[in-house]
């Protein structure tokens, strides 16, 4: 009886564990072979695992990516050195990303953070045209790009236009980089630009490499986030390089 008890109480204990593995981190076949069977070097699951941890990970850290960045606008009242056009390209292929995957029905831990990122780019969008004594341009920009995400999400949008608004990412990536490795070239510095948030966008496009794959199988969204990684380099290395002139920068404000 004394075995029985322990049985039913170690059961009941794992239930609830068991309910949350299998809910965000693994198949019920990966569970059985780690808690049933003791393989916990099986390497589909591992991998299964990894990239779950991964996905989770980078959405709870996408909620805070580019918060740093929207705080250093906020508390500088300035927006310089960032360039609106790169914000509206980047918040061309968040969009896109966030709409493919909805329509292919991909799990949430494999795109979650353009959620976040959306919303965090868009405030920034704003910002930059508050401080540039644009305010009414800003609110506009805003009104127009919700109205125009309402409508990309509907389920009368064809998957055509959704698949070919994920294609449009790569040039639309690679272009806003550029707008804003020029802005900085020209400058000598990378003004407001928050190190924080550009060093998060870079580490987190390199893992989304991974679970894109792993999660989704699709090459395009791989292919995307790989060109994403390339371009956010090059901004991490921009913002290293410019370090010692971005502080006299601020300095000197």
């Amino acid at each position: 009886m004394a075995e029985k008890a322990v049985l039913v109480e170690g059961i009941s204990f794992m239930a609830p564990v068991k309910g949350f593995l299998l809910t965000y981190f693994m198949p019920e076949s990966c569970y059985d072979e780690f808690f049933l069977n003791f393989n916990f070097l099986d390497v589909p699951c591992l991998k299964i695992v990894l990239s779950k941890a991964l996905g989770i990970g980078i959405i709870l850290g996408s909620v805070m990516v580019k918060l740093p960045q929207i705080l250093k606008l906020i508390g500088a009242k300035s927006a310089e050195g960032l360039s609106f056009k790169t914000v509206m390209l980047e918040l061309l292929a968040i969009t896109g990303t966030m709409a493919y995957s909805i329509a292919n029905n991909f799990p949430f831990s494999s795109w979650g953070e353009a959620l976040f990122l959306m919303l965090q780019t868009v405030t920034i969008g704003f910002l930059i045209q508050h401080y540039g004594k644009r305010t009414s341009r800003g609110i506009l920009f805003m009104v127009i790009y919700f109205s125009l995400l309402t409508l990309l999400l509907s389920p009368v949008t064809p998957m055509s236009v959704v698949t070919s608004m994920q294609a449009s990412n790569m040039p639309a990536i690679i272009i806003g980089r550029l707008i804003q490795a020029s802005t900085n070239l020209r400058n000598g510095h990378t003004g407001q630009l928050s190190a924080v948030s550009v060093f998060l966008l870079f580490a987190g496009s390199l893992a989304r490499i991974f679970t894109s794959l792993q999660e989704t199988g699709d090459s395009l969204m791989a292919l995307t986030y790989i060109i994403s990684s390339a371009c956010n380099g090059i901004i991490a290395v921009q913002v290293l390089y410019y370090w010692n002139s971005s502080l006299q920068k601020k300095k000197e404000e």
